[in-house]
């Protein structure tokens, strides 16, 4: 497994993934969260289900000691992966048929990467199948939390349509549940204040974040969702309630109490 095999094509990931880490990186929290859920000792074989450039995969393996594989669907992804990282080990397939013996890895993650899953039954099915005795820890947002960012004030077709890619929380248990998983824990995340990974809500604190094209190019929904139209007008206005100090009175209904995301532990 120390090569990329079976590389599907994966449109959205294949489109953005050239650019991909001038924004986004391993955000030092994730990262610690990610590892307390594993609960593993160091050398424990770990996959990383949707790795995509392997940011999260080679943090893992250089700061936690894990024997780390990344895994992916699309070619460009993986092979950006391997120019900054020619010892990871990398394969391109598809999570929900995982080309691995059962019971092969200690655990496993998966971050924002579920609601690109075409089965997520199957997926997390396949998931279960590869670990032994370990934990599969899932980094998502669900539905209503995309609802209460305030991206929604001014993109809110955008953000919209990317709450209903989203697998909501009851669709996730019920696809958990059935993939044979017996236990799963939550654990909600916080945008910090700084972050390093330009994910979709990284300008939560930092709104003129997303005045930066290379700042959009790499968030999913930017990318793929957005209506050039509705871009372009509400970047306008976001630009312009900076300017005119009225950020905060347009923004003022969206609220954070129920976390930015979401980690999810399930349990063999």
């Amino acid at each position: 497994m120390s090569t990329m095999s079976n590389l599907a094509f994966q449109p959205l990931y294949d489109k953005i993934g050239a650019t991909y880490d001038a924004t986004r990186r391993a955000e030092p929290e994730i990262l610690n969260v990610l590892a307390e859920l594993l609960d593993l000792k160091a050398t424990a074989d770990v996959l990383d289900i949707g790795c995509g450039t392997g940011n999260y995969t080679t943090a893992l393996g250089d700061q936690h000691g894990y024997g780390m594989i990344g895994l992916d669907r699309s070619g460009l992804m993986l092979r950006t992966a391997r120019a900054k990282a020619p010892g990871l080990r990398l394969v391109g397939a598809d999570a929900a048929n995982l080309p691995f013996p059962n019971r092969t890895f200690d655990g496993a993650i998966c971050t924002l990467a579920i609601h690109h899953f075409d089965d997520l039954e199957a997926s997390f099915a396949e998931a279960k199948r590869v670990l032994d005795r370990g934990r599969l820890v899932i980094f998502t947002a669900l539905p209503e939390q995309i609802k209460r960012y305030w991206l929604s004030a001014y993109f809110p077709e955008m953000m919209a349509e990317a709450a209903e890619t989203m697998p909501d929380w009851n669709t996730v248990e019920i696809s958990l549940r059935r993939a044979g998983f017996r236990t799963w824990t939550q654990r909600l995340y916080f945008m910090p204040l700084q972050p390093v990974d330009m994910l979709l809500y990284s300008g939560k604190h930092q709104p003129h974040l997303y005045l930066d094209q290379r700042v959009r190019a790499n968030i999913s929904a930017f990318a793929n969702l957005a209506d050039p139209d509705e871009l372009g007008e509400g970047l306008e206005r976001l630009r312009r309630d900076l300017a005119q100090d009225r950020f905060e009175q347009t923004t003022a209904e969206y609220e954070d109490v129920g976390g930015d995301y979401l980690f999810i532990a399930a349990q063999v």
